[in-house]
């Protein structure tokens, strides 16, 4: 099988893929409004049956987002791709800032933030300047960012304000911006395919996504229960096991062997399922459950960074393993 899907050309290997993975989202979807109507029959002795749902419906949700922004960035080429996640990184960051209070000593900072620091690392992605976008932003705009809130003359909070700005851009912009930066990663034998990479990542981290949450709401006492009550070791071993075994089969469309596959999977949903809980701890912080609560866009985005948190902590993580793995 790894070696058929080898052997088809990248067109054929998309098509084959997207079918699949569109088929299995469907499956998925149809299992979960089976489950809804099971749930909605037991409501009556049970008034929480439905909010049980709630979290495998979020990551449906986000599942079926990741397959169509691939989608559409495959289709359009790398520079679509680019600008495509450049608009979810301004999204995703305009919620994260909306939900965390500013004052008026920041708007040089947050000007900084959004017309220069955000647009320049998806130019140095757009310019293949791996070196420059893996330093620019955790060097130089985090010495620059608080120059630009003292100069606004205003000392209170002021370590506060910029950490918070600082680690919103982090995970915005600098965990986003690697997702397209996949694509520029040149394997000798795999020309052309690199985009293959975004894909193999989102579907990982997706799966142990789904799969933690599945096994998780059958749990109880949570490690973290002030931060998640749906975070447990056994769902997050459940996780890392289906993500790992969907890297290795999907390792004929990469580079990797099944053993390179694996680990690079276990990688990707580790740092993807810890970063999720990190996102929520900093909801709990600002007194919310959701970036987008009840589906309103009550930040801008209809929470769209609660679809893509996973995916801003694994594809950075993802990116430099690969790197350093294969000395690229």
């Amino acid at each position: 099988m790894r070696q058929f899907l080898r052997n088809l050309n990248p067109y054929e290997q998309v098509g084959l893929l997207f079918v699949l993975l569109f088929g299995l989202l469907a499956l998925a979807s149809l299992g979960g409004l089976l489950m809804s109507l099971r749930e909605r029959r037991q409501g009556e002795t049970d008034p929480g049956a439905s909010s049980r749902l709630q979290g495998y419906h979020q990551v449906l949700r986000n599942s079926w987002l990741m397959a169509l922004v691939f989608w559409i960035g495959w289709a359009a080429g790398p520079g679509v791709a680019n600008l495509l996640f450049g608009l979810v990184s301004f999204f995703i960051l305009r919620e994260f800032i909306s939900l965390s209070p500013t004052r008026r000593g920041d708007h040089r900072s947050l000007l900084l933030v959004f017309f220069a620091v955000l647009p320049l690392q998806y130019v140095l992605v757009w310019q293949h300047r791996l070196d420059l976008l893996t330093v620019f932003i955790p060097v130089y705009a985090f010495l620059a960012l608080p120059v630009a809130s003292a100069l606004g003359n205003d000392p209170e909070r002021f370590l506060e304000r910029n950490a918070k700005l600082q680690w919103g851009v982090m995970v915005c912009v600098y965990g986003m911006s690697h997702v397209p930066a996949l694509m520029l990663l040149e394997f000798p034998g795999f020309v052309g395919k690199s985009a293959f990479l975004v894909f193999y990542l989102v579907v990982v981290v997706q799966t142990c996504m789904l799969v933690q949450h599945l096994v998780n709401r059958r749990l109880s006492k949570p490690v973290a229960p002030q931060i998640s009550l749906a975070f447990h070791w056994k769902g997050l071993g459940a996780g890392l096991l289906a993500g790992g075994l969907t890297g290795v089969l999907l390792t004929g469309i990469t580079p990797f062997n099944p053993g390179r596959g694996l680990g690079m999977a276990l990688i990707a949903c580790a740092a993807g399922s810890l970063g999720h809980l990190v996102m929520k701890g900093i909801k709990r912080d600002r007194g919310v459950t959701h970036w987008g609560l009840g589906g309103r866009a009550v930040t801008g985005a209809s929470g769209l960074l609660d679809r893509v948190d996973a995916l801003c902590f694994a594809a950075p993580v993802f990116f430099h393993s690969v790197r350093w793995t294969f000395d690229l």
